[in-house]
């Protein structure tokens, strides 16, 4: 049997809700926590570029095991592009590759490009980003010099509105599917008005389900520690959207043990339909598991999906 992992007496297990500060690496933001907290666990539901600022899902604890099921939900970003300009990296942080004036681009014509954003499904994959070519991040190779493969992602955008446009900057929302990258939204428009464009500011307002309001800064994080811990959502709490089932300690033995409860409500539990994902607790709020409603054996049942019970011990 493996050895447990030990635990510190300051790690908690939740979701803190932070404002990422424009400038900073969301690793740099997680690594201040980390030291500057006692945070050993900790991990991050979507990362934000160094030049965004806004909403970043902070997983602490036993909280790091449901960052798959917050890492896919809904964005939703307001920015800042700049005409005239493009860079490597498609930012106002890159390096300039080209510029081009803008006399021809009206006001018109940047607000229908903006608008257009909504009828793509696909997007070029930044050469300076995270994305892997055989193993390798792709800025990696970009920063070596090295040829970038081009690679293409799939990508929805729901809902697109174009705020203040001041040329040679227009302003915009947009409300899109994970992992879709803005900078390349921006980019691609700058191919198609002919002119190019970078982005200039971003802000992530919320990453499905919360939203800035729910958001800390930094600053606040590190600077009071005393009120850290109240800032963190408990992990039985992490996934407002769901529903959440109380179990009794034999049915959640049961669980502990990998048995799939039924779903149809025979065991006391709450009755599920086909797909739906809930998370299951103990009495004390203590959270048992990630499950979903799935047929098995000609009848609905749990599957477990994720265990979220502490597995580590208390350093002594």
């Amino acid at each position: 049997m493996g050895r447990r992992r030990k635990r510190s007496a300051s790690q908690l297990d939740g979701l803190l809700v932070l404002r990422k500060p424009s400038g900073p690496t969301s690793a740099g933001c997680l690594n201040s926590i980390k030291h500057g907290l006692g945070q050993g666990r900790i991990g991050h539901a979507g990362t934000l570029d160094p030049l965004a600022e806004g909403v970043l899902l902070v997983l602490l604890g036993q909280g790091t095991k449901i960052a798959g099921y917050l890492t896919n939900g809904v964005k939703m970003y307001s920015g800042m592009l700049k005409l005239g300009v493009a860079t490597d990296t498609y930012d106002m942080q890159g390096a300039v590759t080209a510029e081009k004036s803008i006399d021809n681009i009206s006001q018109d014509d940047v607000r229908a490009a903006i608008l257009s954003w909504k009828d793509l499904t696909e997007q070029e994959v930044p050469a300076y980003s995270a994305a892997k070519h055989e193993g390798t991040p792709l800025y990696e190779l970009a920063r070596k010099g090295e040829a970038v493969p081009v690679k293409e992602k799939r990508i929805e955008v729901y809902e697109v509105e174009p705020l203040e446009i001041e040329l040679p900057f227009a302003r915009f929302r947009v409300r899109c599917l994970a992992g879709t990258y803005i900078r390349s939204l921006v980019h691609s428009l700058g191919i198609r008005l002919g002119c190019g464009a970078a982005l200039a500011q971003l802000t992530r307002e919320a990453c499905e389900p919360y939203g800035l309001d729910a958001a800390f800064s930094l600053d606040e994080v590190l600077g009071e520690p005393e009120r850290f811990a109240e800032r963190v959502i408990p992990l039985a709490r992490a996934l407002p959207h769901w529903c959440s089932i109380t179990l009794s300690p034999a049915l959640s033995a049961l669980v502990k043990n990998g048995t799939w409860l039924p779903a149809d409500g025979t065991a006391g539990a709450l009755t599920g339909q086909p797909g739906e994902r809930v998370m299951l607790i103990e009495e004390g709020d203590e959270p048992v598991a990630i499950a979903e409603a799935t047929n098995k054996d000609g009848a609905l049942r749990w599957s477990i999906l994720r265990g979220l019970w502490r597995d580590d011990a208390p350093a002594t």
